[in-house]
């Protein structure tokens, strides 16, 4: 089973960038879709980027309107890691940001890691 944790969160001012990372402790082979979420103060969870690990469109990316030219969602398959690369940030970026994996029946979520961006 795949056990996914996140890092790289932090308090970061406006305009700033961050890093995050998702580690697999397992393969993810299996894994059809990752992604990122991330979870507003008093909102709901919703969703940042995709990125297709598997299938035809392997590799195709897809992002919120409101962090499109400004995140970038990646894979390195060799550390079984997952990246959330956030340039540009914004106020509005703060929230606690979960990565997941999609296989078969399962969707695997991670602990979540702080985002915070000041003004």
């Amino acid at each position: 089973q795949v056990q996914l944790v996140e890092s790289g969160g932090g308090l970061v001012q406006s305009g700033g960038s961050l890093r995050l990372s998702c580690a697999a402790s397992g393969s993810i082979s299996g894994v059809r879709v990752m992604g990122w979420y991330r979870q507003p103060p008093g909102k709901q969870r919703e969703l940042v980027a995709t990125i297709t690990t598997g299938g035809s469109t392997v590799g195709s990316t897809n992002y919120v309107d409101p962090v499109k030219g400004r995140f970038t969602i990646s894979r390195d398959n060799a550390k079984n890691t997952l990246y959330l690369q956030m340039d540009s940030l914004k106020p509005e970026d703060t929230g606690v940001y979960y990565c997941n994996a999609i296989k078969p029946g399962v969707v695997l979520w991670g602990q979540g890691t702080q985002v915070t961006v000041s003004s």
